[in-house]
Order: C-alpha cells, then structure tokens, then sequence
C-alpha cells in the first residue's frame, strides 16, 4: 500500500488473497510477478505449542496466474479510487457528537432513543 492506502503492487492483493505469509519475492524493492515465490512451509494457525518447527505446515496454495494478480491488484485500485470521494469528505464533516446532538435537540431520534440520551446528559450535567 503507498501511503494514501492505495494497492501498489501484486503483493498488495496477495497478501489480502489468503492469510499468513505464504509467499514473497525474490526482490522485495521489485514486487513484480517474475520475482513472486512461494514459501514451502506456512504457520499452522491451529497450532497451539510452543515450538516453532511443530508449528509449520506445507504450504497448501498455489501460485497464482499473472492474470489473476494483475486483474486482482486492478479490482484493489478501482474500489480504493472509487472511494476518493468519500476520504475528501470525511473530514470536513462535523464532528460525529456534534451530528448527534444536534439530531436529539431537533427531535429526530425514537421517543426510546430519545429518553437514554436524555438520561445520559441527565445523569451527567453540563457544568455552568
């Protein structure tokens, strides 16, 4: 991910395609598909010891199609860039508390949702 949160490579979808680290590249400045490995052995998440070599299992996945990595790490980017909109708004929306109280003073919440705030600031007063 670059730093906006944005897939940036194959290992951005990989990692996110199965849990663990069951893969990694022979270049890791250059995460490309001609450098992806797959690890022969992979962490059990079943296991409960306490010895790290009880612990590892045959690595049970198989190396994805260059194709599939291309096409995964494509559908990553345009569900994070159709999102642009929503991470330019969230900031400049009032603060969440200021939403709801604003809400509870206009009287649109339930009469039941209504009475637990009320209670809360109740119990809770403003100081003078």
């Amino acid at each position: 991910m670059d730093k906006n949160n944005r897939p940036e490579d194959i290992g951005d979808y990989l990692s996110q395609l199965h849990g663990g680290g069951w893969f990694g590249f022979t270049d890791s400045k250059n995460k490309i598909y001609s450098n992806l490995i797959l690890h022969p052995k992979v962490w059990n998440p079943e296991y409960t010891g306490d010895k790290h070599e009880e612990g590892l299992m045959d690595n049970p996945y198989s190396k994805p199609t260059e194709k599939e990595c291309t096409d995964g790490l494509k559908a990553m980017q345009d569900a994070h860039d159709a999102q642009e909109y929503a991470r330019t708004r969230a900031p400049l929306y009032p603060d969440i508390g200021d939403q709801l109280d604003d809400l509870y003073k206009k009287g649109a919440f339930s009469d039941e949702m209504a009475a637990k705030i009320k209670k809360v600031k109740d119990d809770n007063p403003k100081p003078s």
